[in-house]
């Protein structure tokens, strides 16, 4: 690698999540803030949430149905 092209390499960076997860990964940056981790993200929790929307095939079908 070339010198003094690169940004500082921290090993031990340390990363806040907004459910209160502190954990450290190495990056460029000293310090980070998230808003949503492997700890309160619902696809690792299992614990998704519907949104309550209907999606576009769905509402096809409802509107196909009704003409029926």
């Amino acid at each position: 690698m070339k010198k003094d092209i690169h940004p500082k390499y921290f090993e031990k960076t340390r990363v806040r999540c907004s459910c209160g997860a502190v954990f450290e990964v190495g990056s460029t940056r000293e310090n980070m803030e998230v808003e949503i981790c492997s700890r309160c993200h619902p696809f690792y929790t299992g614990k998704e949430r519907s949104s309550g929307q209907v999606g576009r095939v769905q509402k096809f079908k409802q509107r196909m149905a009704k003409k029926k």
